[in-house]
């Protein structure tokens, strides 16, 4: 499954990276301990201080590096953004559509 992650780093991290932590081996080392596999890690100018896109197993993979990450204290607004396969999502709301009831 494919995901994209969207955060800001907390001060204490951002002095972190100041003095010269390579956060690219350590979110590479993140995704490979839930056997993904980070694809790219983008610092920006924004809303977001750093935009991460990589492939993980399974949400369950996904959501505990969410956690471990929340855990830390080293980001807030912390956003993982899942790639949907938009044939199957419309072939599900097609279906059910066809059987859902508006209220009134």
């Amino acid at each position: 499954m494919k995901v994209t992650i969207l955060a800001n780093y907390e001060p204490n991290a951002a002095k972190g990276l100041m003095k010269g932590s390579n956060r690219e081996a350590a979110v590479q080392a993140l995704f490979e301990s839930v056997g993904g596999r980070m694809s790219s890690l983008t610092f920006t100018r924004g809303m977001y201080d750093v935009v991460v896109n990589g492939e993980v197993p399974d949400q369950v993979a996904g959501m505990g590096m969410a956690l471990a990450v929340r855990a830390s204290g080293s980001v807030r607004d912390l956003v993982v953004l899942e790639e949907l396969n938009m044939k199957a999502v419309i072939e599900a709301a097609n279906k059910a559509a066809g059987v859902y009831k508006p209220a009134g």
